[in-house]
């Protein structure tokens, strides 16, 4: 979480980004940006069922898997998308969806994660919005943004991420590595 956050922090500050001039509903989103939203849209619906039973350790695991999509997933696939140097759509759908998913994770997670979330919500919200709750605990738990639902892309880029693990297993069985091209696969 921390290093998601750091990646966001360092290039925000860099291209002065400022959440407050852009939203979801402005800028345009990739496939990539549309399912990362649309898998927060999942995680605040498990997580508040969750909650409601008192199982965290199902909580936990969700918010570990969905971190990972962040991170491993998103993050690394819109990389050259912060690194552009001119300031375009494109890069503003990346900053603009990436403090989204950070805002709404956080927020979710600030019951179980208290300082590290505060922490984090201090400089991506109360630093910005001035009419923002003092503290990560005053705010009420994120909805659903049903215009960001859509379960077949969230299922399609999945299988995808399985196919790719898939196929990372079998090089690593093979001991081919990754930056190797194949001439077939079999």
């Amino acid at each position: 979480l921390w290093n998601t956050y750091s990646f966001f922090i360092t290039y925000a500050n860099l291209d002065k980004f400022n959440p407050k001039k852009h939203s979801l509903d402005k800028v345009q989103l990739t496939t990539l940006d549309r399912w990362v939203i649309a898998k927060v849209n999942q995680f605040i619906q498990t997580s508040e069922l969750y909650y409601e039973k008192f199982e965290l350790h199902k909580l936990m695991k969700e918010a570990s898997i969905l971190l990972d999509d962040i991170s491993n997933w998103y993050v690394r696939r819109s990389r050259r998308r912060f690194w552009k140097s001119e300031n375009d759509e494109d890069k503003e759908g990346a900053y603009v969806t990436l403090y989204h998913v950070l805002v709404t994770y956080i927020k979710i997670m600030s019951p179980v994660v208290p300082f590290i979330s505060e922490k984090i919500y201090e400089n991506l919200v109360i630093s910005v919005y001035d009419n923002a709750p003092k503290s990560i605990h005053l705010t009420t738990f994120p909805n659903i943004d049903n215009r960001f639902t859509d379960n077949d892309l969230v299922e399609g880029i999945d299988i995808i991420k399985e196919i790719v693990g898939l196929g990372r297993s079998a090089r690593n069985k093979e001991n081919l590595k990754i930056r190797q091209p194949l001439s077939d696969i079999k």
